[in-house]
Parts: structure tokens; sequence; C-alpha cells
């Protein structure tokens, strides 16, 4: 016959403090758990510094405030660990619930897509950040007033649905992209993109890509924990040993600006480093500037960027807070989670540390499901994952010879799991399925995640007018589809207002 909970002695230490065994988890699962959560999410000290350092912003910097690739994703490497680490920890103390907290994918392709619109304009990644910053005051504040909770029922579901979807199909576009298996053509006035080379694929780089995803594949149908980490770890070996052999070395480009090997390595020559642990370099902590986007890229642009920043954050630790405490066991009568008002506001205040941290928004993860499926139901889990992150800090050399090849599968492959909400969309009904049909298409069509939600808003209101359907809207959703009525006009706007 079951122990009834109530009959048992208060529990203390460890123990009382997370709730272990009241929530019926045990030192030995919280431990295992946690352990396995940093590793089904590990690939983000890799992929933040795949994502972010390969661009320069306005200034002429890469992200760190340096000229140097290497050194750029160094700092972008340790930064990640530390905030997730920092966050990973509070979270496990304040929410005590079984989420651990990184920089969150797609958001950190948001901000790369930023600064190459905009880099003509003198947006830096500093810039960008300080907008991050504010995007968590802001999305803390609703917290803390309790608005985060109309703010959200005012979002048709169907939207939510799709923004997370697009998201995804924009990352794993980004994967591919990055990994040179489809790019742009070298022939002027063809296609916009083709298939690797010249319509064929060539080259070692793609294959160690090829192989990547479908190891990662393999392991995930094989639910092999942490299939995503043992990916990359193993393309990684494979593209170091191809190139100790061939030799094949970076693509280069000649005076013309052609590409002169547009078959060899994309960013980083794999190679084994002269030594694997370092003394973790924190010089990217800090590089925030709060308000400078606003003066370079216009306060519209600016406030519907720190718009988009909130859909993405606002909507994801939503879904992930109630998809890990279903697969817990956690959640109430209600469908609400133990804490829900500290989980929450511990992941608006990683969103600030995220950009001043330099490295992003951070924010809950659905990985936590990989640590919860090994028996963690307490945040002891989250605790331990974000002391193994601090611990990556030290390691960062071995993180930063990873080749975007053998990184990119993962954005492929986590494309997919966030692609797979797709069939909770009603595609039979126009009403819906058009409006989430837009909002999915023009994330990666225009390479930008603001262009997609609001599209999709704009198409929502559209035809519920033209339905006569107007009492659905919500008051909240009228203002948001002013703003991105606004946003799209913005240059015709602007010729109207200066006269030119």
């Amino acid at each position: 016959m079951a122990t009834d909970l109530r009959t048992r002695r208060p529990a203390s230490g460890l123990d009382g403090f997370f709730k272990i065994s009241e929530r019926g988890s045990t030192l030995s699962r919280e431990l295992r758990g946690g352990v396995v959560t940093f590793f089904t999410m590990a690939y983000i000290i890799v992929l933040n510094p795949i994502i972010l350092s390969g661009v320069a912003d306005g200034s002429g910097n890469f992200i760190g405030g340096t000229t140097d690739l290497a050194e750029s994703k160094l700092l972008v490497a340790v930064g990640t660990a530390v905030v997730a680490g920092v966050m990973s920890i509070l979270m496990g103390v304040v929410g005590r619930f079984p989420i651990a907290i990184a920089a969150g994918l797609g958001i950190n392709a948001l901000i790369t897509g930023m600064v190459v619109t905009h880099a003509s304009e003198g947006i830096t990644f500093a810039d960008l950040m300080g907008l991050v910053v504010i995007e968590g005051v802001i999305i803390l504040v609703l917290v803390l007033t309790g608005f985060r909770r109309a703010v959200f029922r005012a979002i048709p579901a169907p939207l939510k649905v799709a923004i997370s979807v697009g998201i995804g199909l924009f990352i794993a576009f980004i994967g591919v992209i990055d990994a040179g298996f489809a790019r742009r053509p070298s022939t002027p006035g063809s296609v916009p993109s083709e298939l690797g080379i010249g319509g064929s694929l060539d080259g070692w780089p793609t294959v160690v890509f090829v192989v990547g995803v479908l190891l990662m594949a393999v392991l995930l149908i094989r639910k092999v924990k942490g299939a995503i980490l043992i990916g990359i770890v193993v393309a990684t070996a494979l593209a170091i040993a191809i190139e100790a052999v061939a030799k094949i070395g970076p693509r280069t480009f000649g005076a013309d600006g052609a590409l002169v090997n547009p078959d060899a390595w994309a960013l980083t020559v794999p190679a084994l480093p002269t030594s694997i642990t370092n003394t973790p370099d924190l010089g990217i902590l800090g590089q925030f500037s709060l308000l400078g986007s606003f003066g370079k890229i216009g306060v519209i642009t600016a406030t519907l960027f720190v718009f988009s920043l909130l859909l993405a954050d606002f909507f994801d630790t939503m879904g992930t807070v109630v998809a890990i405490g279903t697969e817990a066991k956690l959640l109430d009568e209600h469908g609400n989670p133990p804490n829900t008002d500290r989980i929450l506001a511990v992941d608006s205040v990683a969103a600030i540390a995220g950009g001043a941290g330099g490295v992003s928004s951070n924010t809950s993860y659905i990985e936590s499901a990989a640590g919860v499926g090994e028996g963690a139901r307490t945040g002891l889990a989250s605790v331990v994952t974000g002391i193994l992150f601090l611990l990556a800090t030290f390691l960062a050399p071995l993180f930063a010879i990873v080749p975007s090849e053998a990184a990119a599968p993962a954005l492929v492959i986590v494309g997919y799991l966030m692609m797979t909400q797709v069939t909770n969309i009603s595609w039979d009904d126009m009403e819906v399925g058009i409006p989430a049909f837009l909002t999915i298409v023009l994330m990666p069509f225009t390479y930008n995640i603001t262009v997609g939600i609001g599209a999709g808003f704009i198409a929502w209101v559209l035809l519920k007018v033209a339905r006569g359907k107007t009492r659905s809207i919500h008051p909240l959703l009228w203002i948001v589809t002013a703003f991105f009525l606004v946003y799209f006009a913005k240059a015709p706007i602007e010729s109207l207002l200066t006269g030119a």
C-alpha cells in the first residue's frame, strides 16, 4: 500500500529544502538528472559562439569587441557557460524546479540578423545586448505585476505555436547555410540559393555536416541521452582527423571578393588545441549599451526588436514550464507548477543577465526534460547542471575547436524538435492557417524573425475583420498590430517625415 506523504516526518537539509522525498525523488536521481540535463544542452556552449561570432558589427568588431574571430568565440563560450551556470543554480535554489537555463536559440540568431541588417547604421553587439536587458526588465515587471498572464491570453494560441515553429525552421535554415550544404550561387542572377557548390555536394566539410545530422538522428531515435552533444563531439573528431590528413584549410576570398576555395572550412579550421584548460576570460561580461540602439536604428525598430525578444522569451518559457511540469507530474489541478511566480521571475532575470553578460537572452530549456526522464523532480538537478556549466568555463579551448560544420547539425535537429509543434495548428481553418503559415515561412525567407511575427499578427487581425469577427480580437492585439504596421512602413514614413 502506498505511503501517505502527509504522515512522513518533516525532511531536513537538502531533502527538506528541495522537497526531494516529498516529490517522490532521491538524491541520486537528482544528481543523475542534473548531469543528463547538462549533457543534453551543453551544445549551447558551442553553438552560441558559432551563431554570434560569425559576423562583424557596425564598429568592425566581432562580438566581445575584438577583431580576432577565435578570441571572440572563446569569449562567448566562457560567457555563455558562466551565465548559464549562475542562472541554472538560481533557478534551482529560488524556483526549486528541474529546469536549467542557458542562452536561447533563436534569440541569438535574431541578434546576429539585426547586426547584419543594420551594420551600416553603426549598430554594435553591445547596443543589441542593451535591448535584451530592457526586454528582460519588461518581462520581469510583467511577472511581478501579474500582467504576464493577461498578455499571454491576448495572443491567439495558433500564433504562439507558429512563432515557435517558425523559429525552429529559421534555426534549421541557419544550420544548413552555415554548413555550406546550401548556399548562395556563385553565378549572378541565378536562384537565390542552391545545393552545395554549383548544385552538387562537394568537400569534406559537407561530409562532416551530413554525418553529424544522421548520427544525431539515429541517437535521438534510439533515445540515447546527450544525443546532440555526442553528435557534435563525433563530428568534431571526424573533422580534426580529416583536416590532419587532407590539410583543407579555411575558405578565403580573392582580391575581387570572390570565394577562392568554397569546399574548405567556413569559419574554424579544426585542430587539436595546444591546451584543453584555461583561465576563463570574463571580458565579455558587462558589454552592453542600454540605450545605444535607439539613436542608431530608430525608436520604432528598436522597440519592435524588444517586442520580438519579449514574444520569444514569453511564450517559449510558458510552454517549457508546462511541458516539464507535465513530464515530472508536478502540475496542480489547474495545470500550474509549484512556485510559478518564482520560476517566471528567475527566467525573466535570466534574460537580463544574458544581455548584461553580452551573450544573448537566457531562457528555460526544454532539454531539461531529459533530466526529468532520469528521475529529476526538484531544483537540486538544476543546481547540479549549473555547477557543471561553471566547470565548463575552464575547458573553453576545447569547445572553441569545433567547426561550424560539426555544430550546425545540432541546429537542424533542434529545429526539427521545435517544428514538431506544427501539428497543433488547425490547417484546415484558413483564418488560422494563413496567419500561421505566413509567420512560419517568412522567418527563414526574410532571415528575420520579427517579419514573420508581424506578418502573422497583421494577417490574423485582417482575416478576423474580413469575417466580421472584430469582437474576437483582443484590444492588446490591435495595439501590437499597429506597431507592426508602422514597422513594415518605416521607410516610407521616415521619407514622408523627413521630406527625403
